[in-house]
């Protein structure tokens, strides 16, 4: 099995509002995807696990909100291991403007 996507996003929010912005990011950035499915997102203090799937594939994973980053860990099937790296900018820069601090 391959390892999984493991993309860190640094941030300067504070981990109450870091997570505030996330629990709507999620199904706001898939509406902006055609090709990308919400089909679980689950909430635990600071850590959501989700089920996404794309290109008819699913791929799970969690988030876990820190003080100064997010870690966000995602298994993606065989298929989707050909797009790691598309996805992994796509994950970093959806994140960097959820947790961009507007002054």
């Amino acid at each position: 099995m391959p390892a999984p996507l493991v993309i860190s996003i640094p941030h300067r929010l504070g981990r109450e509002e870091a997570r505030r912005r996330l629990q709507a990011g999620l199904t706001r950035a898939a509406s902006s995807l055609p090709m990308l499915k919400v089909d679980e997102e689950t909430w635990s203090g600071d850590r959501m696990v989700f089920r996404v799937r794309a290109l008819g594939q699913a791929a799970a994973g969690h988030v876990e909100v820190e003080d100064d980053h997010v870690r966000v860990e995602v298994k993606l099937p065989w298929l989707l291991q050909r797009f790691a790296e598309t996805a992994q900018a796509a994950i970093q820069n959806r994140g960097r403007l959820l947790l961009t601090k507007r002054d």
